[in-house]
């Protein structure tokens, strides 16, 4: 039994609790907050024994083999490491860290101290999406030339001091929800030529609004992410025989369609869950096979996706406190 440990119980904390229930051959046994009380009662709702009031307790515990660290962005390379340099596997919510220095430096410590350690992109596991990815690399659709995928929602009434608006946090659209767009693009079409983009930015200093193009031999990807409007979230993918639509809200979709000779078949595929189950599944897979990093979502595939945030934020000058 694979004994998982949570870093920050936060609402992303209880989805992903709620889907460990779900999963053979795991359960969650410690529960660790900067606020004893709250890791208590997150501990208490969801059956785990342990609960810690410090992240550095449970880091030393003897009751967890791996971490899933799902606090802001900017804590996200310091406790992984500190965890890692205590023997703890972990999965690092995404982005594994705010720039590419800070994924550099987890790699290598989770390579020094030979734990595992992934990037929790759960939409790399979704079903549709592995079964689209799937149809194109048997040629189904053809030639691919073209990729939209967008994420926004409005969330300029929030206080200034929420994280998606707080640089001190590296609030913005782009490292939270912009991630899952780039992602989809790099999946399917890879690394690309030249990057287009261009960023609009809040009265706190955060980037709001970021359109980007990425430029292939044969492809190009338009992509977007938002805090400014609900953006419509259907991905749309087209080849020179036929075109997949990944279902609203894609990151999480749950089934696709495909267009091929002018007719369009709809697919129903739900996740197990909310959809967390299948990375979940994916660790326990590499953990029992004694593997240090997964073969479907790789460190070196998180050290592209860094470098393609990185080159985005060059671009349009979107930058940090601190860095």
């Amino acid at each position: 039994m694979i004994r998982w440990g949570i870093v920050g119980p936060g609402r992303i904390a209880h989805s992903f609790a709620k889907d460990l229930k779900l999963v053979e051959g795991g359960k969650l046994t410690a529960v660790a907050s900067r606020s004893l009380e709250r890791a208590q009662e997150f501990a208490k709702e969801y059956g785990a024994e342990h609960s810690f009031g410090s992240y550095e307790e449970m880091f030393e515990s003897d009751e967890v083999d791996v971490l899933y660290v799902a606090t802001p962005h900017t804590s996200h390379c310091e406790l992984s490491i500190a965890a890692m340099e205590k023997g703890k596997h972990v999965l690092c919510e995404k982005p594994m860290g705010i720039n590419l220095r800070e994924v550099e430096q987890m790699i290598e410590a989770a390579r020094k101290n030979k734990v595992f350690l992934m990037e929790a992109l759960w939409s790399r596991f979704n079903p549709s999406i592995l079964k689209v990815k799937e149809m194109i690399e048997k040629g189904d659709l053809g030639k691919i030339a073209y990729l939209n995928a967008d994420f926004g929602f409005y969330a300029l009434d929030r206080d200034p001091k929420h994280r998606l608006l707080n640089p001190d946090l590296a609030g913005g659209s782009l490292l939270d929800i912009g991630i899952y767009p780039i992602f989809l693009a790099y999946l399917i079409l890879g690394k690309p030529e030249t990057i287009m983009a261009t960023s609009k930015f809040h009265s706190t200093g955060v980037e709001a609004q970021t359109a980007m193009i990425f430029d292939y031999p044969y492809a190009q990807a338009v992509l977007s992410s938002g805090l400014r409007s609900k953006i419509s979230m259907r991905a749309e993918i087209a080849g020179s025989k036929g075109s997949a639509y990944l279902h609203e809200r894609w990151h999480e979709t749950q089934g696709y369609s495909v267009e091929l000779n002018g007719e369009l078949e709809e697919i129903d595929f739900p996740t197990k869950g909310i959809g967390y189950s299948h990375e979940i599944e994916e660790v326990h897979h590499c953990l029992n096979s004694g593997k240090l990093e997964s073969s479907n979502w790789s460190l070196d595939n998180s050290l592209d996706l860094a470098n393609l945030l990185n080159e985005v934020r060059k671009i349009t000058g979107i930058s940090f406190p601190g860095e």
